[in-house]
């Protein structure tokens, strides 16, 4: 009769500590298989020239912003003066993945809010996002100058972010050597 009671109980306890564990978890932290990888090749027209090209060749060299937007995107709206903001001080170059979004619709967008981007890749269908791991807009990666990915951004750039997070990880990757 006892162990009626026992196996319950202790089902219940291992939920409760499961759901402790959970409470604690930062939804916005969504681990990245990519972070200390290559970033996952590409090449994909530009948005403002779609004769060009660009791709991850273009973000080695030097540390980088690889932000995923799109012109139909709220919380891409909510941190686009932050990164105009950034692009004006040229703090670190910010280039951007134009994601699931209409040509026309992007350039519009980009010409209304100002343009923070040193270029813009055009990935209509997604593909390209989808191999970096976007499953939402925006995200923003940080790219270290060998081309490998470092950290991941999910949701918009604040201030807050940049202070405590983004600008101390980009102030030690810009002071490693190449080689490191």
């Amino acid at each position: 009769m006892r162990m009626r009671f026992v196996i319950p109980l202790g089902v219940f306890v291992i939920m409760v500590v499961f759901l402790g564990i959970g409470l604690k978890l930062d939804p916005r932290e969504v681990p990245s298989p990519f972070i200390g990888k290559p970033a996952p090749a590409f090449s994909l027209p530009q948005v403002a020239s779609p004769e060009r090209t660009f791709g991850d060749a273009n973000l080695k060299g030097q540390v980088s912003l690889f932000n995923v937007w799109a012109s139909w995107c709220v919380s891409c709206r909510q941190e686009h003066p932050f990164l105009m903001q950034l692009s004006k001080a040229k703090v670190i170059p910010i280039y951007g993945l134009n994601y699931k979004d209409e040509r026309d619709a992007a350039l519009g967008w980009l010409e209304q809010f100002g343009n923070p981007y040193l270029t813009s890749a055009f990935d209509a269908d997604g593909r390209v996002g989808i191999n970096w791991g976007v499953y939402g807009v925006p995200e923003t990666f940080v790219v270290d100058k060998k081309g490998v990915i470092r950290y991941k951004q999910t949701g918009p750039i604040t201030e807050q972010v940049w202070t405590e997070t983004l600008f101390p990880l980009i102030q030690k990757l810009q002071a490693e050597e190449v080689g490191a």
